[in-house]
Protein backbone atom coordinates (compact mmCIF):
# COMPACT_ATOMS: atom_id res chain seq x y z
CA UNK A 1 0.00 0.00 0.00
CA UNK A 2 1.11 3.28 -0.31
CA UNK A 3 3.07 5.61 1.94
CA UNK A 4 5.04 8.97 3.03
CA UNK A 5 6.62 9.09 -0.95
CA UNK A 6 3.63 8.63 -2.86
CA UNK A 7 1.58 10.89 -0.37
CA UNK A 8 4.56 13.83 -1.08
CA UNK A 9 4.99 13.35 -4.75
CA UNK A 10 1.56 14.16 -5.17
CA UNK A 11 1.66 17.03 -2.54
CA UNK A 12 5.12 18.45 -4.56
CA UNK A 13 2.51 18.76 -8.10
CA UNK A 14 -0.35 20.52 -5.82
CA UNK A 15 2.18 22.73 -4.60
CA UNK A 16 3.99 23.81 -7.50
CA UNK A 17 0.72 24.56 -9.53
CA UNK A 18 -0.92 26.21 -6.28
CA UNK A 19 2.52 28.43 -6.53
CA UNK A 20 2.66 28.97 -10.42
CA UNK A 21 -1.04 29.85 -9.75
CA UNK A 22 -0.85 32.16 -7.20
CA UNK A 23 -3.70 30.56 -5.21
CA UNK A 24 -3.87 28.64 -1.77
CA UNK A 25 -5.51 26.22 -0.28
CA UNK A 26 -6.74 25.22 3.36
CA UNK A 27 -7.73 21.46 4.42
CA UNK A 28 -10.49 19.93 6.29
CA UNK A 29 -9.43 16.12 6.86
CA UNK A 30 -10.42 12.77 9.15
CA UNK A 31 -9.43 9.88 8.65
CA UNK A 32 -6.22 10.96 7.51
CA UNK A 33 -5.69 12.35 10.45
CA UNK A 34 -3.30 15.51 9.17
CA UNK A 35 -1.61 13.36 6.59
CA UNK A 36 -2.74 15.82 3.89
CA UNK A 37 -1.55 18.84 5.47
CA UNK A 38 1.62 17.55 6.93
CA UNK A 39 2.70 16.46 3.01
CA UNK A 40 1.29 19.92 1.68
CA UNK A 41 3.71 21.43 4.45
CA UNK A 42 7.03 19.71 3.72
CA UNK A 43 7.84 20.92 1.04
CA UNK A 44 9.35 24.38 0.67
CA UNK A 45 7.60 27.67 0.56
CA UNK A 46 4.35 26.00 2.08
CA UNK A 47 3.44 29.96 3.24
CA UNK A 48 2.30 30.68 -0.42
CA UNK A 49 -0.24 28.24 -0.82
CA UNK A 50 -1.31 26.75 2.46
CA UNK A 51 -3.46 28.79 4.54
CA UNK A 52 -4.19 25.86 7.11
CA UNK A 53 -5.98 22.87 7.93
CA UNK A 54 -8.49 20.73 10.58
CA UNK A 55 -8.64 17.52 11.58
CA UNK A 56 -12.53 17.54 12.36
CA UNK A 57 -12.27 13.89 13.90
CA UNK A 58 -15.49 14.23 16.22
CA UNK A 59 -18.74 16.19 15.66
CA UNK A 60 -17.55 17.79 18.72
CA UNK A 61 -13.65 19.13 16.48
CA UNK A 62 -16.14 19.92 13.97
CA UNK A 63 -18.42 22.41 15.39
CA UNK A 64 -15.26 23.70 17.13
CA UNK A 65 -13.40 24.01 14.36
CA UNK A 66 -15.88 24.58 11.58
CA UNK A 67 -18.69 25.83 12.53
CA UNK A 68 -21.10 24.19 10.21
CA UNK A 69 -24.37 25.22 11.10
CA UNK A 70 -26.55 22.37 12.05
CA UNK A 71 -29.06 23.07 8.89
CA UNK A 72 -26.23 22.79 6.49
CA UNK A 73 -25.90 19.21 8.15
CA UNK A 74 -29.47 18.13 8.07
CA UNK A 75 -30.02 14.69 6.20
CA UNK A 76 -26.40 14.33 5.06
CA UNK A 77 -24.65 11.86 7.02
CA UNK A 78 -20.40 11.74 7.59
CA UNK A 79 -18.38 9.53 4.98
CA UNK A 80 -20.53 10.74 1.87
CA UNK A 81 -19.71 12.97 -0.85
CA UNK A 82 -22.56 15.46 0.10
CA UNK A 83 -20.41 15.86 3.96
CA UNK A 84 -16.82 15.86 2.05
CA UNK A 85 -18.40 18.54 -0.28
CA UNK A 86 -19.66 20.90 2.95
CA UNK A 87 -16.06 20.40 4.69
CA UNK A 88 -14.37 21.33 1.56
CA UNK A 89 -16.80 24.65 0.99
CA UNK A 90 -16.52 25.58 4.64
CA UNK A 91 -12.99 25.58 4.63
CA UNK A 92 -12.75 27.14 1.92
CA UNK A 93 -15.04 29.89 2.82
CA UNK A 94 -13.65 29.98 6.57
CA UNK A 95 -10.01 30.33 5.92
CA UNK A 96 -10.99 32.87 2.93
CA UNK A 97 -9.04 30.84 0.40
CA UNK A 98 -8.80 30.00 -3.36
CA UNK A 99 -9.33 26.37 -2.59
CA UNK A 100 -11.00 23.86 0.05
CA UNK A 101 -9.97 20.34 0.10
CA UNK A 102 -11.63 17.65 2.10
CA UNK A 103 -11.44 13.85 3.35
CA UNK A 104 -14.20 11.87 4.98
CA UNK A 105 -14.19 8.34 5.63
CA UNK A 106 -13.63 5.34 7.72
CA UNK A 107 -9.53 4.23 8.04
CA UNK A 108 -9.65 0.94 9.82
CA UNK A 109 -9.64 -2.11 11.53
CA UNK A 110 -13.12 -1.39 11.44
CA UNK A 111 -15.96 0.33 9.29
CA UNK A 112 -18.05 2.94 10.78
CA UNK A 113 -21.07 3.30 12.58
CA UNK A 114 -22.73 4.86 9.05
CA UNK A 115 -22.26 1.32 7.62
CA UNK A 116 -19.15 1.91 5.35
CA UNK A 117 -16.44 -0.78 5.35
CA UNK A 118 -12.63 0.07 6.44
CA UNK A 119 -11.05 1.86 3.45
CA UNK A 120 -13.61 4.04 2.34
CA UNK A 121 -13.43 7.85 1.88
CA UNK A 122 -14.80 10.39 0.03
CA UNK A 123 -13.07 13.51 -0.76
CA UNK A 124 -14.06 16.92 -2.02
CA UNK A 125 -12.37 20.12 -3.86
CA UNK A 126 -14.30 23.33 -3.39
CA UNK A 127 -13.11 26.28 -5.80
CA UNK A 128 -13.11 27.23 -9.05
CA UNK A 129 -14.35 23.82 -9.47
CA UNK A 130 -15.96 21.83 -7.12
CA UNK A 131 -16.13 17.84 -7.10
CA UNK A 132 -16.36 15.15 -4.67
CA UNK A 133 -15.40 11.40 -5.08
CA UNK A 134 -15.32 8.17 -3.48
CA UNK A 135 -12.57 6.14 -2.72
CA UNK A 136 -13.29 2.18 -1.48
CA UNK A 137 -9.48 0.63 -1.38
CA UNK A 138 -11.38 -2.68 0.84
CA UNK A 139 -8.37 -3.09 3.08
CA UNK A 140 -8.56 -2.88 7.04
CA UNK A 141 -4.94 -1.43 6.95
CA UNK A 142 -5.24 1.92 8.67
CA UNK A 143 -2.05 3.31 7.92
CA UNK A 144 -2.60 2.00 4.48
CA UNK A 145 -5.82 3.31 4.36
CA UNK A 146 -4.72 7.10 5.80
CA UNK A 147 -2.12 7.30 3.04
CA UNK A 148 -4.39 6.19 0.20
CA UNK A 149 -6.87 9.08 1.63
CA UNK A 150 -4.61 11.42 1.42
CA UNK A 151 -3.47 10.66 -1.99
CA UNK A 152 -7.26 10.50 -2.97
CA UNK A 153 -7.59 14.05 -1.84
CA UNK A 154 -4.54 15.34 -3.09
CA UNK A 155 -4.97 13.72 -6.58
CA UNK A 156 -8.43 15.13 -6.96
CA UNK A 157 -7.02 18.85 -5.86
CA UNK A 158 -4.48 18.09 -8.42
CA UNK A 159 -7.08 17.47 -11.00
CA UNK A 160 -9.14 20.33 -10.70
CA UNK A 161 -5.97 22.45 -10.49
CA UNK A 162 -4.86 20.89 -14.03
CA UNK A 163 -8.84 21.82 -15.20
CA UNK A 164 -9.16 24.57 -17.85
Amino acid sequence: MAGWNELKAVAEEVAEKLKARGETVAVAETSAGGLISAALLSIGGASAYFRGGAVPYSRWSRDGFLCIPLDELEGVRSSSEPYAAILAKTALDRVQTDWGLAETGAAGPTGNRYGDAAGHTCVAVAGAVSVARTLETASDDREGNMFAFGIEALSLLNDALSSP
